[in-house]
């Protein structure tokens, strides 16, 4: 390991919720925006694979931010970078309330995910910062219940907002929780990384970061699987919708109770593994959980395809699948960022770009192949097996004996 993260500090609630408010900020913009989909389609007269592009569009400027806020934080220190990114998420947030069309929402989208990325990226940087191993998985795992519960209300909230007001005024509620973040900030996150350990370096020494981590293969192999898992959350997210409410003839708020019912198997496994992980090493702990995953999605296909046990099964399927994840980005993430406390923020952002990058080039294809729910739950599948065929052809987590699994395994 490489400048290893002082071991005397222990996070107290407030901390953990706080970087895991700053972290679930992409999710809550994301998942507060979910109920209003089709109403948003159906007002600017686009397609619903448009309106879905909305959401996959945050998710590719997220990408895009995460490559360019990581190694400001290395050079600048995490708080100014993650102030500066958040009061532009707030200022974003205005302007797509008063979109005029659905081409301008998908490129104010894209920006919304690029300046809110700085949340997201700081707060792993912050983690890495001082934590490393079991205690870095066990804090991350402690994040998924604030990153969690936090948008298991974010639809019933936005569901809440367009039975009562325009689907815009989601966007100003957002720009409020930005407000409230920057204040939060401000007041409470102190700076983790002090000036002697920062990274001096121009936009060559940038460059040179990355191809570092560019070319370590199993750091590349490890880094993408959070992606592939963030893919199969994202074709949920976006499917979801569509076939909750059109398959299965579910109100808004029907839909939201779902949406919140299916976010306790994320939640919930979060914490498992956080308990897991004290016995049981982190890379033993991501192999199951992959397979078991992909053994669950392939009930759940064959649930969707011929329509046994209706709603009940699916939604059992579902919450099996989604349980399962819990075990997967903590893990992937701290042995991907082992060996890079030195750059922890560009690390973390290479790794937060292809969770974004991966799952917004992966989850439109749910809507190209139909929306319903055959090809979610396809999509979904896909994603599995190609971290699983990754993770056992590109590192020796599947092997026996090598000193990389005696590292980590």
């Amino acid at each position: 390991m490489t400048a290893p993260a002082p071991t005397g500090f222990r996070p107290g609630p407030k901390y953990v919720l706080m970087l895991g408010a700053l972290a679930a900020l992409p999710a809550i913009t994301t998942d507060m925006y979910l109920p209003s989909l089709p109403t948003v389609a159906a007002d600017f007269g686009s397609p619903e694979a448009a309106a879905q592009f909305t959401i996959s569009g945050m998710l590719i400027g997220g990408a895009v931010g995460q490559l360019v806020i990581g190694p400001l934080s290395d050079r600048y220190g995490r708080r100014k970078p993650v102030m500066f990114g958040v009061l532009a998420h707030v200022l974003v947030s205005i302007l797509c309330a008063f979109a005029p069309n659905i081409g301008t929402l998908i490129g104010l989208r894209m920006l919304q995910g690029f300046f809110n990325a700085a949340a997201s990226v700081v707060a792993i940087a912050v983690i890495r910062d001082r934590f490393v191993g079991s205690d870095a998985a066990r804090l991350l795992s402690q994040l998924m219940l604030v990153i969690g519960v936090a948008p298991l209300f974010a639809p019933t909230i936005g569901g809440a907002v367009i039975k009562f007001a325009e689907w815009r005024w989601i966007f100003g509620l957002l720009a409020l929780i930005g407000l409230s973040l920057v204040l939060v900030v401000w007041r409470f996150l102190p700076e983790t990384l002090p000036a002697e350990r920062r990274r001096i370096a121009g936009p060559r020494g940038i460059a040179a970061g990355y191809r570092e981590l560019l070319t370590d293969g199993k750091f590349m192999a490890v880094a993408v699987i959070p992606g592939l898992g963030m893919a199969v959350i994202m074709s949920y997210v976006v499917g979801s919708t569509f076939v909750f409410q059109e398959e299965y003839g579910l109100n808004e708020q029907q839909f939201a109770l779902v949406f919140a019912i299916n976010g306790i198997a994320l939640v919930g496994s979060a914490q498992i593994n956080a308990a897991l992980v004290r016995k049981v090493a982190p890379l033993r702990l991501l192999r199951a959980g992959l397979v078991l995953q992909l053994i669950f999605a392939t009930g759940l296909l064959a649930v969707v395809i011929t329509g046994f046990g209706g709603l009940i099964a699916v939604m059992v399927g579902l919450w099996l699948v989604l349980g399962m994840q819990g075990m997967i980005p903590a893990n992937a993430s701290v042995l991907a960022l082992g060996n890079y406390g030195h750059m922890a923020g560009t690390a973390a952002a290479l790794m937060g770009a292809m969770q974004a990058g991966v799952a917004g080039i992966v989850s439109p294809l749910v809507g190209f192949l139909g929306s319903g729910g055959v090809a979610m739950v396809s999509v979904m599948m896909g994603a599995m097996l190609l971290a699983i065929l990754i993770l056992g052809l590109a590192t020796p987590a599947y092997r026996r004996g090598g000193a990389w699994q005696q590292h980590f395994g």
